[in-house]
């Protein structure tokens, strides 16, 4: 049985490719429905996401299995196979194994250590066992890499350092306030990344919101979104007085928020700190602001300094967590080689109960009347015997598991054993 990893990534294929099989939501159940009825398939996993169109199989025809993959894909995405399988990559057995694993522990992320991918590997494992295309490969292939993700998440650093312009921004103001529960935030403009911060802000149970906006209409929407108060611009002035937090993202091409405004409301603030979230091209605030006492300003250079320091970090972190993920990969093929010497064990094991049971039952009607209780003594003591003396060839068997002389040593306990009863060899 071998187990086959073909997908596409951001690094290997263009969005517009990966588009084609990842906009669908009902993709990962046809995905899950064509595999189920594949022979060539025994077990199969489907994850379809904006980054990455990924199938994970057990199978015991490897080339045809993944012929029909691709074939699948192609299906899927509703193109030729020729026109993106030079963007596929294809990993079996230990090979395939790490690949989850770390794509499991966000090692393999466009951003390394973002926690999103871990949620949906999950969803596409809960979607295969609903469609019943995991079975024991997959089961347990799926729930070491649960336990490899937690590792990495306990045992390293990975997602600590904070590497979205909007993230850090709230780290930096964290570091300047400790806490941010009862801050007061005045949101300036209406730019994407500034709707993010503020999101992150309210997460951290920052108390209210004002928003400001040239065009009042925008800003009762996008206070709409966050319970926020709408002001216009001409009233950011006074805000200042009472808020802590600004985040300013305009289109403005003069500065939005001056020294002058600024310094003018520190009189009446008493000391309070005040933090600008700058993320604007060009600035929205004059930078001699930053100045004042008390005041901080950070703008989206400052932002991506920091983000790039942060990265540098998580990619530190990354070295741990590959080690925690060639390390499970170990322990899941060690484990995946010992399949191979289950079935000679389960037949040793089958065996041993018929001729107990074929024994005891010459047995029990030899010695007479016996009571309930001697009678299940005597079927314990044979069972005993039995698995003592199978226990030597069952461990040797076990040590022999992933080396090249297995299949040899296979066939000579099924033959020693007579375990192949149609095999023609009972009178040897």
């Amino acid at each position: 049985m071998k187990i086959i990893n073909i997908g596409m990534n951001h690094e290997t294929a263009p969005v517009e490719m990966r588009e084609c099989l990842a906009t669908d939501p009902e993709n990962t159940v046809r995905a899950l429905a064509l595999m189920r009825d594949l022979e060539c398939i025994k077990e199969g996993l489907f994850v379809s996401t904006c980054n990455r169109v990924e199938a994970l199989v057990a199978t015991d025809a490897a080339k045809e299995a993944e012929k029909s993959v691709i074939s699948l894909m192609a299906k899927l995405g509703n193109m030729p196979e020729e026109s993106f399988s030079p963007n596929l990559y294809t990993n079996v057995d230990r090979d395939a194994v790490t690949h989850i694993f770390r794509v499991a522990s966000s090692i393999d992320s466009m951003i390394v250590g973002e926690p999103q991918i871990l949620g949906q590997i999950k969803e596409a494992y809960v979607e295969a066992t609903r469609q019943k295309t995991s079975g024991v490969i997959l089961n347990r292939l799926m729930h070491r890499a649960f336990h490899v993700a937690k590792r990495v998440r306990t045992e390293t650093e990975i997602c600590e350092a904070a590497v979205s312009i909007s993230y850090a921004a709230i780290e930096l103001a964290k570091k300047i306030f400790h806490v941010l529960e009862g801050k007061k935030v005045l949101l300036i403009g209406a730019g994407e990344m500034a709707e993010l911060a503020a999101k992150h802000l309210m997460a951290q149970g920052v108390s209210s919101m004002v928003v400001a906006n040239r065009t009042f209409e925008r800003a009762v929407e996008v206070a709409g979104l966050f319970k926020a108060k709408p002001v216009s611009l001409d009233e950011i002035g006074d805000q200042f007085l009472n808020v802590d937090i600004v985040v300013t993202s305009t289109a403005s091409k003069e500065y939005v928020i001056t020294y002058d405004q600024v310094k003018h409301s520190l009189r009446k603030r008493r000391n309070r700190p005040l933090f600008f979230i700058d993320i604007a091209v060009p600035r929205d605030v004059e930078p001699k602001i930053n100045g004042l006492e008390n005041v901080y300003v950070y703008d989206i250079d400052d932002l991506k300094g920091i983000i790039e320091i942060n990265m540098a970090q998580r990619q530190q972190e990354a070295v741990k967590a590959e080690r925690i993920v060639q390390e499970e990969a170990g322990k899941f093929e060690k484990w995946l080689d010992t399949l191979a010497v289950v079935p000679t064990i389960v037949s040793l094991r089958d065996k041993a109960d018929s001729i107990i049971e074929a024994e005891l039952k010459k047995s029990f009607s030899a010695l007479g009347d016996l009571t309930t209780v001697q009678k299940e003594t005597v079927r314990t003591l044979t069972r005993s015997i039995a698995e003592k003396v199978m226990n030597d060839p069952i461990v040797y068997l076990k040590k022999k598991a992933g080396r090249e002389s297995l299949n040899t040593y296979l066939d000579i306990t099924r033959k020693l054993f007579n375990l192949d009863q149609n095999n023609g060899d009972q009178g040897v």
